[in-house]
């Protein structure tokens, strides 16, 4: 049974700078956090992609993102498992498009669904750059995601990139999701590290970077997409993962980097 760390103070917002005497030197982190769908792997563009094919429309994702995110927090809750889920969660979104089908057929759907998002997925080409980096540079890496543990690591593993990861931490296994304080704090105490000396990076600025950042950690949001106020977002903001490392060695205090790091010239 795991047991939650204490939540400590994060100074993310300010990037761990110097204000008004508050802090003489930045932050130290020795742990990266990540997010995986839509942060190291392109997940809508393979999901959305995948439900147009079943569909034969390019119009629904947002009404199968609303009955997805339903049916994931029942899942977390430990009503069904992900295989229940998916299958549920697909005879819900027919039901509304008012197509009723049994389980049999909805079944079939979804697994032609998922072999269809299964071969589209693909890694951003800033990913696997950024992981190298990371571990070059000394830090301890944790995947956290709100998906279900099997299914992530499955995809890691196929995409190649399982080697870098010293912790997977999913909701479906813990019971609790993104922005819940506890599966950040487990990914510390399974990485061996305190709150504030992890910082958690990933493309949802409610769930990933302001959630990580009230549990203690170092908030970071990837705003691939450029859709938020990077001066209202109250934690430091990168565009893509390539420019991860140059944050991390200006804004912070990093474990001791090896020639191999390849450390970008700091930010101005």
């Amino acid at each position: 049974m795991t047991t939650a760390l204490a939540a400590q103070p994060s100074t993310s917002s300010t990037s761990g700078r110097a204000v008004a005497g508050q802090r003489l030197e930045p932050p130290a982190i020795h742990a990266i956090c990540l997010d995986i769908d839509d942060t190291l792997v392109d997940f809508t563009g393979s999901a959305r992609s995948a439900l147009s094919v079943l569909t034969g429309r390019d119009d629904m994702w947002p009404a199968w993102q609303r009955i997805t995110d339903a049916h994931s927090a029942r899942c977390v809750a430990g009503e069904f498992d992900y295989d229940a889920m998916r299958r549920a969660r697909t005879k819900a979104f027919l039901a509304d498009l008012g197509t009723q089908l049994d389980d049999e057929a909805v079944a079939v759907l979804e697994d032609r669904r998922l072999a269809q998002m299964s071969r589209g997925s693909r890694l951003f080409p800033d990913a696997l750059p950024c992981l190298d980096w990371l571990r070059a540079a000394g830090f301890k890496i944790a995947a956290v995601t709100n998906a279900s543990r099997p299914h992530q690591r499955g995809r890691l593993a196929t995409l190649g990139l399982a080697r870098f990861f010293d912790a997977v931490v999913s909701a479906g296994e813990l019971g609790a999701a993104k922005p819940d304080p506890v599966i950040f704090h487990t990914a510390c105490e399974q990485l061996g590290v305190e709150p504030d000396h992890a910082a958690h990076v990933g493309d949802r600025l409610d769930l990933d970077a302001q959630g990580a950042r009230d549990a203690g950690l170092h908030g970071i949001w990837l705003d691939r997409t450029h859709t938020g106020d990077p001066e209202q977002a109250g934690v430091p903001v990168v565009d893509s993962l390539a420019e991860l490392p140059a944050l991390l060695v200006t804004d912070y205090r990093t474990p001791t980097v090896t020639s191999a790091s390849a450390v970008p010239t700091p930010r101005g």
